[in-house]
């Protein structure tokens, strides 16, 4: 029987739980500045063309959408982030 050896490369070390959590904490804050930009573009599309009602069909979509993303890192349940938006008008 040949015996081969096996030339292992040590495994790279895995980041913490807190170097993690850093990492995507910046990751969102990076992608929250992205969406403002995206949103002021958007804007000047829509400035452009009021009269089309799929850019506010695309707003909608993204309103919806953050207000899953409040409820699921506030625990607060859809109705509970409308009504919090209901109230500051």
């Amino acid at each position: 029987m040949n015996a081969r050896k096996h030339n292992r490369k040590p495994a790279p070390p895995q980041p913490t739980a807190a170097q993690s959590y850093a990492a995507r904490r910046n990751d969102i804050a990076r992608l929250m500045d992205v969406l403002q930009m995206e949103l002021d573009k958007h804007a000047e599309g829509a400035k452009a063309d009021p009269r089309n009602w799929g850019r506010t069909g695309d707003l909608g979509k993204v309103r919806s959408d953050l207000i899953d993303l409040v409820g699921f890192m506030s625990g607060m349940d859809h109705e509970q982030v409308e009504a919090f938006l209901n109230d500051a008008e």
